[in-house]
């Protein structure tokens, strides 16, 4: 499936975050303990099991908190709404409501980066055919929300189908089908 898995450290005190533990718990295990990090959370950008798959594993070799948007059904110890902020060490990421591939997405965007899960790709988005699933929602996200960001923010998407591994805003902007001006409707219709 394709899927990425971010760990985000604070330099400062080596503190970090686990963003969308799913495949290949084992070489997670050995970049963490190889660069001594201490996983304070992890952060689920939805509840998909492609993105869920790992919390378990990485709740008990980490005893990390598992972080979730507030309508996300899955078990986890912290509820985030948006504009919420996820602190690790010295460093802060801001959580941005993005509802459209599932009701519980969200962004975190900081640091000149966005990790977008599903909401976003290099060249595509999330599909809205899911149960929670909505093309006016993501619409609603990918316009009023995404498309108003710096547009050198540093795209990390939540699986690698694009023609790149990352983006920026501003590309997605200009090349992105998906994120080019449109109406609701006319939007609603290309997503099928």
């Amino acid at each position: 499936m394709q899927n990425f898995t971010y760990m985000v450290e604070d330099e400062d005190s080596g503190e970090a975050i686990l963003i969308d533990p799913s495949w290949d718990l084992i070489e997670i295990e050995l970049i963490i303990k190889r660069n001594d990090l201490k996983i304070k959370y992890i952060v689920n950008t939805h509840h998909h099991f492609d993105h869920t798959l790992g919390n378990e594993g990485m709740t008990s070799s980490t005893s990390a908190k598992i972080i979730q948007h507030e309508s996300s059904e899955l078990n986890h110890d912290i509820s985030v709404k948006n504009g919420d902020v996820i602190e690790f060490g010295n460093s802060k990421l801001t959580v941005y409501h993005t509802p459209g591939h599932s009701k519980d997405s969200i962004c975190l965007v900081g640091d000149g980066k966005i990790f977008s899960g599903d909401t976003l790709f290099v060249g595509n988005c999330g599909r809205v055919d899911l149960p929670g699933g909505s093309a006016k929602e993501l619409y609603h996200s990918l316009f009023d929300v995404l498309y108003k960001l710096d547009d050198n923010l540093v795209l990390y998407p939540g699986h690698n189908y694009g023609h790149a591994e990352t983006s920026t805003i501003g590309k997605e902007k200009a090349t992105n089908l998906v994120m080019q001006k449109r109406t609701e409707q006319e939007f609603v219709e290309m997503m099928g």
